[in-house]
């Protein structure tokens, strides 16, 4: 895949520890493989690029400039899920392309890279063929020299076997698995080579966040603040992503940011609001910028799914071509708008401040309770605000003034399922659990029916546009009376999931 100058592909490898000059078993047999070919040797010499202080290897990002092989240029690597990154190549140059680093602006911010290492490889390739021929995976054989610059500088050397996904999938991994380790490999614990490179340098990772939160002596304040890093981590992660385009990435985010928003106003005994009201605002202006977007296709999707369900005597006019009219001129101007708020100051001092949150965490009152039992009790307000909301929205007459009174308690809804969800790193209740749930099942109701709305005043528009010009506008008023239908089947819905989340009282009280 394509984009921005440069070329993305996602890689899955299982890597191992093995003896130097180790031997490949044949794994011919293997599921779909037919032929294990001998891919030849090849040499390859890589200089990495980093922060002084490590930023992007300390968060599984490598960057490196390499010569030799089939893939020699500038390459950008990405954790993605465990065994999995994604890759993102230019051609070799004497500068570091500055593509590359604009991807990784959220970890960077302005701080300069420097050459960290040189890693050496000479490789074994053996390539693994279907019947057809057809390539399934390839496995490389690695002697490795490795050498780490900075002070002080080190060297190193072993040896590693890499398998390499390019057309099998997980099942293959797992027989090959299998295979080399009866002959002796152990699967290496290390997910790049640069790692091992550095050694001491990047020290030893922290606990994971979760461990933090989840132990049953955790405090408010460290359940809150394991909750925040998890957030802050995706927030950053995404970016990425979103600076490559991927399209789940502004949804992501979004959610990311409404969750940090969240937990900081459902626990301001935990974190003195006074210190953290700005992080509160700068989190809401994130996600509005990044709303425009996802409100864009949302409803450009809705309503292009409901136009190729009608039948065709019923789509009169040029309504495919409005729709795509709609869509297209605004996620070319909202894509442009994302890149402007991600690169803005506002977006870039909001990261810093969470950092800083995290690591000089301004905490109050109610920081040093047992988190099991206090981010419970201080969950509960949120709770009771949606129960309030709700039970106006549901008895208000119908028209604008529900509309918009059921966006208020969705908005509520959404603030006390993500404050339930942090509670839930420091006590796996069950009680909390089915509270997460009743409120993920009313705030996907009233978004559903939100969505209606926003359907319905688009095509308003379009109706308007389309008559002006002459055309007939039949279709929309068909498509409208659709999206009503869908509003009054997800009210129905939310009130029956409300109703039964206030019998079992989950909207007022904790336990």
């Amino acid at each position: 895949m394509g984009h921005a100058g440069y070329d993305t592909e996602r890689e899955t490898e299982w890597k191992y520890e093995a003896p130097s000059g180790a031997h490949v078993p044949d794994l011919s047999g293997l599921p779909r493989v037919a032929v294990q070919s001998d891919g030849g040797r090849q040499t390859l010499s890589a200089i990495y690029y980093d922060t002084a202080d490590l930023l992007l290897a300390r968060h599984g990002i490598t960057l490196r400039r390499r010569t030799g092989g089939h893939d020699s240029g500038w390459h950008l690597k990405l954790p993605d899920r465990p065994g999995t990154r994604t890759e993102i190549r230019m051609p070799l140059g004497d500068e570091t392309p500055a593509e590359l680093t604009a991807v990784v602006t959220a970890r960077l911010r302005g701080r300069p890279v420097e050459p960290v290492a040189r890693i050496t490889t000479r490789r074994r390739r053996h390539i693994l063929l279907d019947a057809a021929g057809a390539s399934l995976a390839e496995v490389a054989a690695d002697d490795v020299t490795a050498e780490a610059f900075g002070e002080p500088p080190s060297t190193d050397r072993w040896a590693e076997v890499e398998v390499e996904l390019t057309g099998g999938d997980i099942e293959l991994l797992q027989a090959a698995d299998t295979r080399l380790r009866e002959h002796g490999l152990t699967l290496s614990a290390r997910a790049s080579k640069l790692e091992r490179a550095l050694g001491a340098r990047l020290g030893r990772a922290p606990d994971g966040p979760e461990a933090a939160g989840g132990r049953s002596e955790a405090t408010a304040g460290e359940a809150v603040l394991a909750w925040l890093r998890i957030q802050r981590d995706e927030l950053v992660g995404q970016d990425a992503r979103l600076r490559m385009g991927e399209p789940e990435a502004v949804h992501d985010m979004r959610v990311a940011a409404r969750r940090a928003r969240s937990a900081l106003q459902a626990y301001r005994r935990v974190l003195r609001p006074e210190r953290t009201g700005g992080i509160v605002e700068d989190l809401r202006w994130l996600g509005r910028e990044l709303g425009q977007a996802r409100d864009t296709e949302v409803v450009a999707d809705r309503l292009e799914t409901q136009l190729a369900g009608l039948p065709p005597e019923l789509v009169i006019g040029p309504v495919a071509r409005r729709l795509a009219a709609y869509r297209t001129p605004r996620r070319a101007a909202v894509r442009t708008s994302s890149h402007r708020t991600l690169d803005s100051g506002r977006y870039l001092g909001l990261l810093d401040a969470l950092d800083e949150l995290v690591d000089a965490p301004p905490f109050g009152p109610g920081a040093g309770r047992p988190a099991a039992r206090a981010l419970p009790e201080f969950a509960a307000r949120a709770l009771r605000r949606v129960a309030k909301r709700a039970a106006d929205a549901f008895i208000a007459e119908p028209g604008e003034q529900q509309d918009l009174a059921l966006h208020a308690t969705r908005k509520a809804a959404k603030r006390a399922r993500y404050a339930v969800e942090a509670a839930l790193l420091a006590t796996d209740e069950r009680a909390l659990r089915r509270t997460a749930r009743s409120l993920k099942e009313l705030q996907t109701a009233l978004g559903d029916h939100q969505d209606t709305v926003v359907a319905r005043s688009v095509l308003v528009r379009m109706a308007a546009d389309a008559q002006a010009e002459g055309e007939n506008g039949f279709t929309y008023g068909v498509l409208y009376a659709r999206e009503a239908e869908s509003a009054a089947e997800s009210l129905d819905r939310a009130r029956k999931v409300w109703h039964a989340a206030n019998r079992a009282k989950r909207m007022s009280r904790m336990r």
